[in-house]
This record gives structure tokens, sequence and C-alpha cells, in this order.
């Protein structure tokens, strides 16, 4: 009985109502040990963006183009160690549109991304 009520829980939510920023830290050294040297930085935007649609729940995810420079900026081997990210949920409001909601995500410049909790963002 409870796992039928857990269901009907999570059918019932509105996704609409949410349009929300949060700043997540991607320990990427983790993500993309033990790959290839020439597949690295293309593993780690993978991983990003699977991290991206596991955290807000959306299938489209779209990324920045700083974010991809970010990634690449010591090269295809040399990816950063951990880079922090802010990843917004938005209302897509294209015409004829799958999904109701995408993911933006965004680099953040932060000193040392080491050790800092996922933080909920306002857009004002």
């Amino acid at each position: 009985m409870s796992s039928s009520a857990k269901s009907g829980k999570k059918a019932g939510r509105s996704a609409i109502a949410d349009v929300v920023s949060r700043e997540y830290t991607i320990h990427l050294h983790r993500k993309v040990h033990g790959v290839t040297f020439k597949k690295r930085a293309p593993r780690a935007i993978k991983e990003i963006r699977a991290f991206a649609e596991k955290a807000m729940g959306t299938k489209d995810v779209r990324l920045d183009p700083q974010l991809n420079k970010k990634v690449w900026e010591s090269g295809i081997k040399g990816v950063p160690f951990r880079v922090r990210v802010r990843i917004s949920r938005k209302r897509n409001d294209e015409e004829g549109a799958k999904e109701k909601l995408y993911s933006y995500v965004q680099a953040v410049n932060v000193k040392d991304p080491k050790g800092m909790s996922t933080v909920v963002v306002d857009d004002s």
C-alpha cells in the first residue's frame, strides 16, 4: 500500500512549478578516471550532461559554451578535477516542444570548488 501511495504522490506533482536554479560541484576526476587520454574531455562533457539530467529530472540538457571552454581549456586530457556549475531548470516555450522543461548548465567561476555544497540560487 505504501509503494502505491508513493507513486501516486509522485504522479500528482506538477513539474511546471519547479523552475529553479542550483549550484553544484561536479567531481570530474572520478568520472573520467581510467578513461583513455584522447577521450577524457568528451567523456567529461557527457558526464556533466548525465549529472544535470539526473539532478534536475529533465531529458533536455543544454550546456553553456563557456562551460565547454572551461572543460577543454587544458586540452583533451587535462580535464579539471572539479567544476562548479549552476544548473537552471527552465520552461521550454518553443512551439511543439517534446519536453515542458529543460536544464541549462553554466560554469561558475570559483577559486577552489572543493568542499562546496549544493546551493539553491535566486534568479532575481
